[in-house]
């Protein structure tokens, strides 16, 4: 059950995006929404603001004024009505101030929002969101653009159906229940990490028989690469929301080449969840 929810916010098109979608979970499950905002000050101030001084230096009280009136604006939206929204702001550098404000308000879930497969371009976008994904214990939710999580129908969850994983995937099957969405879980074959039909299959009977799971389909997909593969199978079967675990530099364990949870967050155009194992 999600019941705190964390969306970082530079009062952006894209942060707006993920807050909406924020707001729709919060709706379903009564849940408190903790909007984040970093204020970047000048090193001086920021300095003194860490302090802890118990009177803050004018030029950070102004900053702190103007990022309070543009809460404001964004809390009187209508799709936020009758939801417990809670302003916060951080004076740390951006991946920090996300990562411990998650930590310090009990997020169930990070949700943030992202430009399209260009990269990464806003304040919470770039190389910091990328270490948000990479380095976040809570699940992330990476968004695109608006959509309905409620009329998801097809979630695929991409997973090397090894022991650990485990755990995040129940996560994933936890979270197309809640927004009844069939579960599509996919291995990747490919040359680098070649496994035949029948390995793969008995890999994966193997671990699904011990689950309790339902409402999901076995699914093998050969790509070049591991990354493309979990595109190409998501749009293969039109489906509304991919989903993977993991480690941080390595993504799922058979994948060897960078970060795959970072890379098919940057290009998907689908809203992606990623689980940190």
């Amino acid at each position: 059950m999600i019941k705190n929810i964390l969306v970082p916010t530079d009062f952006s098109k894209q942060a707006e995006n993920a807050l909406k979608v924020a707001a729709q979970i919060a709706k379903k499950n009564n849940a408190k929404i903790y909007l984040c905002h970093i204020l970047e000050l000048p090193i001086h101030l920021a300095d003194l603001m860490s302090s802890g001084v118990s009177a803050p230096a004018p030029e950070a009280i102004f900053f702190m004024k103007q990022a309070h009136k543009k809460f404001e604006e964004v809390t009187s939206k209508d799709y936020l009505k009758n939801i417990e929204v809670i302003e916060t702001v951080s004076f740390e550098d951006v991946t920090h101030g996300i990562i411990n404000s998650s930590t310090k308000n009990d997020a169930d879930i990070i949700i943030m929002g992202s430009h399209g497969s260009t990269g990464f371009e806003e304040l919470f976008i770039g190389s910091n969101a990328e270490k948000i994904v990479r380095t976040s214990k809570k699940p992330v939710l990476v968004i695109k653009e608006y959509c309905d999580i409620f009329n998801i129908n097809d979630f695929v969850y991409a997973t090397n159906f090894d022991n650990e994983d485990k755990g995040c995937l129940l996560a994933a099957h936890e979270f197309s229940k809640s927004i009844e969405a069939k579960l599509h879980l996919v291995w990747i074959n490919t040359a680098n990490s070649f496994k035949t039909t029948y390995e793969t299959e008995e890999k994966m009977n193997k671990m699904i028989s011990n689950l309790p799971i339902d409402n999901y389909t076995l699914n093998i997909y050969n790509d070049v690469t591991v990354e493309k593969g979990i595109l190409n199978f998501a749009e293969s079967i039109n489906a509304g929301m991919i989903g993977i675990s993991t480690h941080g530099r390595k993504g799922i364990s058979h994948f060897i080449n960078g970060s795959l949870g970072e890379d098919v967050v940057n290009h998907a155009k689908r809203p992606v969840l990623t689980f940190k194992i």
